[in-house]
């Protein structure tokens, strides 16, 4: 089952950057703004997180933490995280656990050649814990600013 804005979300715990563990309920009391994405140190992951990392305290202000969630173990998300500066966490979700609760891996197609992925996702959960608001299939261009104005609008 997927799940749908409404609803609380399943507290999972995830390995993430800097040795630590993530668990979603560690930030109630806050936002928290779940990115998916495919794949580290591709174009499109890279312009999506480096288009987080400029808005970073943008997000800040509003009490917002930016969680970015790929396959990619935490070896791999430490060296894009290096490479482009970004101050936020990125979980592993090798399982793909979380992934399938927020039903965004599936079956893509890709040159012809069809395997399981990511679907460019992005969700935001309140300060409760429940799924306020998602953005599937994500183009990158303008996405992030998207995010951020509906921010700016639910804090209000």
């Amino acid at each position: 089952m997927t799940l749908e804005v409404g609803q609380t979300v399943p507290d999972r715990t995830l390995k993430a950057t800097n040795n630590k563990e993530v668990t979603l309920s560690d930030y109630r009391g806050r936002y928290v703004v779940l990115y998916f994405y495919p794949k580290d140190m591709t174009p499109g992951c890279t312009t999506e997180a480096c288009d987080f990392r400029d808005n970073h305290e943008s997000f800040k202000e509003l009490d917002a933490v930016i969680l970015g969630v790929s396959p990619d173990p935490v070896a791999r998300h430490e060296k894009f995280i290096d490479k482009h500066d970004l101050p936020f966490e990125l979980l592993a979700d090798e399982e793909h656990e979380l992934a399938e609760d927020f039903g965004v891996w599936q079956l893509k197609k890709n040159f012809g050649k069809e395997s399981m992925g990511i679907v460019r996702s992005t969700f935001v959960i309140d300060k409760e814990g429940k799924l306020i608001k998602e953005w599937r299939q994500v183009k990158v261009e303008d996405h992030v600013a998207e995010a951020l104005e509906f921010l700016r609008e639910d804090s209000k």
